[in-house]
């Protein structure tokens, strides 16, 4: 599970389906590039169960904002309806 081909699997999908929203505007993570620290994350944190490991990896992203001084943990930027689309995810993810 932990292979580097899982990793990208997971990167690709988190890329395609789960995104920032400012206003009114959706950003993908993988066009953030963001993917890949959170599909990371996600599988370090498999063990706590799916909605865990969803918001303890997106509390640990941090991003760069402005002129990257400052930062926002990357949960604050994602809707209530993405952490379920991201723990459903998981939830396909590791039961696979």
């Amino acid at each position: 599970m932990d292979s580097q081909i899982s990793i990208s699997d997971l990167e690709n999908i988190i890329s395609e389906k789960v995104y920032i929203k400012i206003e009114k505007w959706n950003l993908y993570l993988g066009d953030a590039g963001l993917a890949r620290n959170l599909a990371i994350e996600c599988i370090s944190n498999k063990d706590q169960g799916t909605l865990e490991a969803a918001k303890i990896s997106l509390k640990a992203i941090n991003v760069k904002v402005g002129d990257g001084l400052k930062s926002i943990p990357l949960i604050n930027l994602i809707t209530s309806a993405q952490i379920l689309e991201l723990e459903e995810i998981l939830e396909s993810f590791f039961n696979n």
